[in-house]
């Protein structure tokens, strides 16, 4: 069961109205780096947690709080929009360039819902869950819900840097503390799990199955040869159970060899046996031969 009491988690206050700002904003609610993201990763992240319940709680607890996030994002796009002009005609009136106002917005905003937020990003497309990652696997949530964190806050702070209004400053600036504590709390939560000794994910899986000889190899695919010398090319592996190395890639296999396409497969004649294949191969190099 989820509960609310009806109130912001903190204050959101406008100044000065700012439609364009408000279509801003709506990549912070429905954008691959917004709050809905978010919310839907650490609820499903819970709903399907196994193991200890501090980790399902820790998730509906923060899954709860982003929820309380899209409503604050929310009434800040709504009270952006209260003073936006409902017609061409307002907009000349109030602008000497004509239409300046209503071409920076959303239309949406004005036609679909009355001057409120959607559940869609920045450029009006509909928030469809396509980035929410939720694996079953506890530190493989733990590293991508740092990421969706670090994206977050890379949004809030281009998001505070856009505005000059005081109120949406200060929302924006508890957002980005918010994302701050929220990524070292997945941090520390990877920690307690084993830190990066608890890699590769996932640990259950012996790496005596693994090709070892290619665990901890950098594979360069540079036409000249050469390998970008870093942390990843020497030295002991992150986890403690290698040493990396860097190698220029060479190819180990040969090249694919497919069967013909089946007669009932709806492709070319030639393609459905290997002679017409043969067929085909022998023409087009003949070609190629012509033109040169």
């Amino acid at each position: 069961m989820f509960y609310t009491d009806g109130k912001l988690q903190f204050p959101v206050r406008v100044d000065t109205p700012n439609p364009v700002f408000a279509r801003a904003l709506q990549q912070a609610i429905g954008g691959v780096e917004g709050e809905i993201r978010v919310a839907m990763q650490y609820m499903f992240q819970a709903f399907g947690a196994r193991g200890p319940a501090k980790y399902r709680d820790m998730l509906l607890n923060t899954a709860t709080e982003e929820l309380g996030h899209i409503e604050m994002l929310a009434t800040a796009v709504a009270l952006n929009l209260e003073k936006a002009p409902l017609s061409l005609q307002e907009s000349v009136s109030a602008d000497p360039v004509s239409g300046a106002v209503l071409n920076g917005m959303d239309f949406r905003h004005l036609l679909s819902t009355g001057l409120a937020a959607l559940p869609s990003d920045a450029n009006g497309v509909p928030f469809d869950a396509s980035h929410v990652y939720a694996s079953g696997n506890i530190a493989a949530d733990m590293y991508a819900n740092v990421t969706a964190e670090s994206s977050g806050r890379v949004l809030a702070v281009r998001l505070y840097n856009m505005t000059d209004d005081p109120g949406m400053k200060e929302m924006l600036s508890f957002l980005i503390a918010r994302d701050t504590m929220h990524q070292q709390q997945w941090l520390a939560a990877i920690e307690e799990l084993g830190g990066p000794a608890a890699l590769p994910i996932p640990d259950s899986f012996p790496q005596d199955r693994e090709q070892r000889e290619f665990s901890y190899v950098y594979l360069g695919h540079m036409t000249d040869g050469s390998i970008p010398e870093g942390r990843w090319t020497s030295g002991p592996s992150l986890d403690g159970r290698g040493t990396f190395r860097g190698e220029v890639s060479k190819p180990l296999g040969g090249k694919p060899s497919l069967a013909p396409a089946r007669p009932d497969a709806g492709a070319q004649a030639g393609q459905t046996s290997k002679s017409g294949m043969t067929g085909i191969i022998g023409a087009v190099e003949g070609a190629v031969e012509r033109n040169v």
